[in-house]
């Protein structure tokens, strides 16, 4: 009796109907509020728009949710991670921690604006 011997049967595939799972994602916590620096400021004359997101939140997350709050749809998403770091504080050599954060960075179209009240 051989050990790699010719295979009696073929398998036959079934092919089954693959049901599409839709997901209802919560967007009211990906964006949690927007930069108010200056720099902020000179990319928002280009129609650039900057927010902090939640830290486990994508590309996808964020342009879902500038669809939903401001029926905009951004033509670019960049998102910039900020690492929590130490640093000294007043006197005495006391150390702090700065916190991380995450920022987007939103692209418009020219014509395209977000209003924030």
């Amino acid at each position: 009796m051989a050990l790699f011997g010719k295979k009696k049967e073929t398998a036959v595939a079934v092919t089954e109907k693959k049901s599409v799972k839709v997901v209802v994602r919560d967007v009211s916590g990906i964006i949690l509020r927007p930069v108010v620096t200056e720099k902020a400021a000179l990319v928002g004359e280009r129609n650039v728009y900057v927010f902090f997101i939640a830290p486990r939140a994508t590309k996808y997350d964020v342009r879902d949710a500038v669809q939903k709050l401001w029926k905009v749809t951004p033509a670019r998403i960049n998102i910039v991670n900020r690492e929590p770091r130490q640093i000294t504080v007043r006197a005495r050599n006391r150390k702090g921690t700065l916190p991380g954060q995450k920022k987007a960075y939103v692209y418009l179209k020219k014509g395209d604006i977000i209003e924030m009240v």
